[in-house]
């Protein structure tokens, strides 16, 4: 990955100088209604940033809706403190190139900010779950297969995720059958193969039950492939494995582990979700074991994939259901 970084602050151009590093997105119990986008603050201003034009913010004040003067392309900015962009993005300079994985564009330094820019998305999997509701197995594979590869691209190259969640995934294409994780910026890089991790970092619905019973480490990444089950389920059944309104009640049904599958579902499909949802760490596939599963290549997806080594392609999906509330807020 090659990172071209300017100096300059709004409307002014700088020396330019470029960094070449080796290569090789908080959702409730019952999938709740999503937040509404922020209404943009009519107060701010369009200003220029190198070859860019920051528009309306997206989020507070970090990241804003942009576009590139010349080519019109629709692009996102996320700003940084200049004193700690470094340590925000490492991981993006660790992890190196993927296909499903949000990848920085160009870096531009002001004298107190740094502003990244990153492809646009088209909606995330938390929304588009909400409004299609329970997709049908050949599209949820076709999807799911993508966030795994996603997953186990990360795990494979020594970086846990941590919080993850639907929300998390957004969509590269207006067809919304092609997938990206969107930011890798709650992420930790290992310093060697342990993974164990004591922090307490993630989203209620999606939280695994060594995090919410440890007193000391647990697993980093297989409390990233219960978040993956959890995912799985709610594409597939269209509710939360585990939900309820009140945190307590919500952890004591995932310190237990127990859930219902619907019938409806095939057996591959059932026989994945249990394999990934269990309660001890040791027990549930690996991310990399996932994609290996013959649920995928039973729905139809792998023949449009590379399902061998680290270079994973996609195919296609489409549409269709659920029932939610409110959001809890991040477990941390």
């Amino acid at each position: 990955m090659t990172i071209t970084v300017h100096g300059c602050d709004p409307g002014e151009q700088g020396r330019a100088l470029t960094w070449t590093t080796e290569s090789n997105q908080s959702f409730s119990p019952n999938l709740g209604s999503p937040s509404p986008p922020e209404t943009p603050d009519s107060s701010h201003c369009i200003s220029r940033i190198g070859d860019y034009l920051l528009l309306e913010p997206l989020e507070g004040d970090h990241v804003f809706r942009a576009a590139h003067l010349h080519s019109g392309d629709e692009l996102i900015c996320k700003v940084f403190d200049i004193g700690r962009y470094q340590e925000s993005l490492a991981a993006y300079f660790a992890l190196g190139q993927h296909e499903h994985i949000n990848q920085i564009l160009e870096i531009l330094l002001g004298e107190t900010r740094a502003y990244v820019f990153f492809d646009r998305s088209h909606g995330d999997m938390h929304s588009f779950v909400r409004t299609c509701k329970k997709l049908r197995e050949d599209e949820a594979a076709r999807l799911f297969y993508q966030i795994a590869s996603a997953v186990a691209h990360c795990h494979d190259n020594g970086l846990v995720l941590r919080d993850l969640k639907l929300r998390k995934f957004v969509f590269k294409n207006e067809d919304r059958n092609l997938v990206k994780l969107e930011s890798l910026e709650d992420s930790y890089i290992l310093a060697g193969l342990d993974d164990s991790l004591s922090d307490k970092h993630g989203c209620p619905a999606y939280v695994s039950p060594e995090i919410l019973n440890a007193n000391g480490s647990y697993s980093g990444k297989a409390a990233d492939v219960w978040s993956l089950g959890v995912m799985l389920y709610t594409i597939l059944v269209g509710r939360y494995p585990f939900h309820d309104v009140e945190p307590g009640s919500l952890f004591s049904k995932i310190r237990r582990g127990h859930f219902n599958i619907p019938e409806t579902l095939t057996p591959k499909a059932k026989c994945l979700i249990r394999s990934i949802l269990r309660r001890e760490p040791a027990e549930r596939l690996t991310s990399r074991e996932i994609l290996e599963h013959p649920w995928f290549a039973s729905s139809g997806v792998l023949g449009g994939f590379l399902a061998h080594g680290r270079g994973e392609r996609e195919q296609e999906q489409m549409v269709p259901e659920v029932n939610m509330e409110e959001e809890l807020e991040l477990f941390s």
